[in-house]
């Protein structure tokens, strides 16, 4: 059975390790995922506002050295909002009944839904601070996230975690790990699963970052304020509704009357959470999609 599926590669989570006063300090691929995943979006946004002519009126929202400053508001918003995140729509009453923990990032525990409401809130307060148009740093923020949503979740693939599904496909992935090799196969047999982490990075990432910055470059979508955030928020909704099909939804929504792992169902049919928390995401994109259709269509350039 082990020809019909991938095994999973000789990979550390840990880059290197270092023992410093009696202390271990690791370097792992997901920490470098979130620093590389914010340089990148810190140069794609300085690259933007030094472009005028990108935006309405030919005048940038704000100036290189703003757009550091909104940099660490944003990555406050991101661990901030990923965090309670996590603790609000996947197990609140573990951290209601052990409130300390949730203070203990390292150890794992981090909702993109919440890290993304970190992010507006953070942008939004940082537009209020400075008197800038917020819907222009909406969109200048939306078109730097999906190169680190690309390297986060090939990290998640390196960490073999938030694995899919079983499945008996020629590129199911062995993960390692006695819950991932849990799911009810004959006794000796391995289990494969849907590495869709893997999918998530092609159609969050790849796609969506390419489709972004096609229509900033070539189609000037910055002139139509709006336009890229709706495109943003309908295109990870409707990503991450897709895959959450193959995802294995995590562990507390699981039973034995519910092995889909469905939050929210009746009769059998529903949604998981990861599907409940992207609809509101696409029907907000779609509105967003719709306002900016009220502006002046720019010109496409060569």
């Amino acid at each position: 059975m082990l020809a019909d599926m991938i095994p999973f590669p000789n990979l550390s989570p840990e880059i290197f390790s270092v023992s410093l006063f009696g202390m271990e300090f690791a370097l792992r691929w997901y920490a470098l995922a979130y620093i590389v995943g914010i340089l990148i979006a810190w140069h794609l946004a300085v690259r933007a506002v030094k472009r005028p002519a990108l935006w309405p009126a030919e005048a940038a929202p704000m100036t290189p050295r703003q757009v550091e400053d909104l940099m660490t508001w944003i990555i406050l918003g991101v661990i901030l909002g990923g965090r309670l995140g996590y603790v609000l729509f996947y197990q609140p009453s573990v951290y209601l009944e052990n409130p300390a923990q949730i203070l203990r990032i390292w150890e794992g525990g981090m909702a993109f839904h919440g890290g993304l409401l970190g992010v507006v809130l953070a942008a939004w307060l940082y537009a209020r601070a400075q008197n800038i148009n917020s819907l222009q740093i909406a969109d200048l923020v939306a078109h730097t996230v999906a190169p680190g949503l690309l390297l986060g979740r090939l990290a998640n693939f390196v960490n073999a975690e938030l694995w899919g599904r079983a499945t008996d496909l020629p590129w199911g992935v062995a993960f390692p790990g006695r819950a991932a090799q849990d799911c009810g196969q004959a006794l000796g047999e391995i289990c494969a699963r849907h590495p869709s982490q893997l999918y998530e990075a092609a159609l969050e990432g790849l796609i969506l970052g390419a489709l972004i910055l096609w229509l900033v470059y070539r189609h000037r979508a910055f002139q139509a304020p709006g336009r890229i955030l709706g495109t943003f928020l309908a295109g990870y909704g409707a990503a991450r509704f897709v895959v959450e099909f193959f995802r294995q939804p995590d562990a507390q929504f699981v039973s034995e009357g519910n092995p889909l792992g469905l939050a929210w169902q009746i009769g059998g049919y529903g949604l998981t959470q990861g599907q409940a928390l992207s609809l509101p995401m696409i029907a907000l994109g779609l509105w967003f999609l719709l306002r900016a259709r009220r502006a002046p269509a720019p010109e496409a350039t060569a």
